[in-house]
């Protein structure tokens, strides 16, 4: 399994406090089944004022010791990175890093309130040739309250990382409540283990493909650990790989069975003339986010 998103890195973020911590993450992460793991630090101005030349050299340091000590895991470049202004300036320059340096890029919004404009701003980072992955929205607490725009930005193109620990519940009931519903509605394109820690937030990424194998089948639970992780450490287009279920192509009956299991029933997202998106194919994100963002505008008016 190929694991996106993680805290790996001593003493840069609220992750890993040395590198003791950091190899026993590394050896769970093994143990787990993960043979890459992408080192995600947050970059956060003010608060976590990494960079993406300090992050290069902290991976090169950690990668050493771990063939130093015989652990089988290849590190990739990769931060979380914060909404912030002119972030796409931030990624070509090299201060904000990619995924792996690919066009995969994993973006934090805001935890407690919905940014202004969220739509426009993933809808700007597509078209300067990113492809963004949201980290963690089941645990965003204003999911509650904005539920339709998740679904608005997964049916447009962006995809959407969910937390190994809140598919078992470990976030608590509400995270969980959120991701066993996006799993259910076939909105979950990743699933990343977010892991800071050996203890309170270990290396936690067999859990979340078993329980996902459980509610959505073997085959899902796949592309969510591996066929997609992989397509984004590969570089290649969305296009390439097997889409969620619910832009599939699955009829609305199929759709709804599977929302049944949810806190309740989601239409598919539609076009202008009434298509649902997912006929466009997960390479179509574009035309899907900017027929999502002139309803938003509409809606604004």
């Amino acid at each position: 399994m190929f694991d996106i998103h993680s805290h790996i890195l001593p003493g840069i973020d609220d992750g890993s406090p040395d590198i003791a911590v950091s190899l026993e993450m590394a050896r769970m992460a093994v143990a787990n089944g993960v043979t890459v793991q992408a080192c995600t630090p947050h970059i956060l101005p003010g608060v976590y004022n990494n960079s993406g030349p300090q992050i290069r050299k902290a991976i090169a340091a950690l990668q050493q010791i771990l063939d130093q000590e015989g652990i089988s895991l290849r590190l990739v470049t990769g931060a979380d990175v914060h909404l912030v202004p002119d972030l796409v300036g931030g990624l070509r320059s090299g201060h904000l890093l990619t995924l792996a340096d690919t066009r995969y890029v994993l973006v934090e919004p805001p935890h407690h309130l919905p940014p202004q404009r969220l739509v426009e701003q993933f809808f700007n980072i597509m078209v300067a040739g990113y492809h963004p992955v949201l980290t963690h929205p089941e645990r965003l607490r204003w999911i509650e309250t904005h539920y339709p725009l998740m679904e608005q930005l997964a049916h447009g193109g962006v995809w959407m990382q969910i937390t190994a620990s809140s598919l078992t519940g470990s976030f608590g009931r509400n995270p969980q409540k959120w991701a066993h519903r996006m799993l259910d509605e076939g909105l979950v394109h990743v699933i990343a283990s977010d892991s800071h820690d050996a203890r309170r937030r270990p290396p936690n990424l067999l859990e979340g493909f078993e329980f996902a194998a459980r509610r959505v089948g073997e085959a899902e639970a796949t592309h969510m650990v591996l066929t997609r992780p992989a397509c984004i450490l590969e570089n290649n287009a969305p296009s390439t790989v097997p889409p969620p279920l619910a832009q599939a192509g699955h009829s609305e009956d199929s759709h709804e069975k599977h929302a049944s299991r949810a806190t309740g029933p989601s239409k598919p997202y539609r076009d202008d003339n009434g298509r649902p998106v997912a006929q466009a194919g997960a390479g179509g994100g574009l035309r899907g986010l900017l027929g999502g963002l002139r309803r938003y505008v509409s809606g604004k008016r």
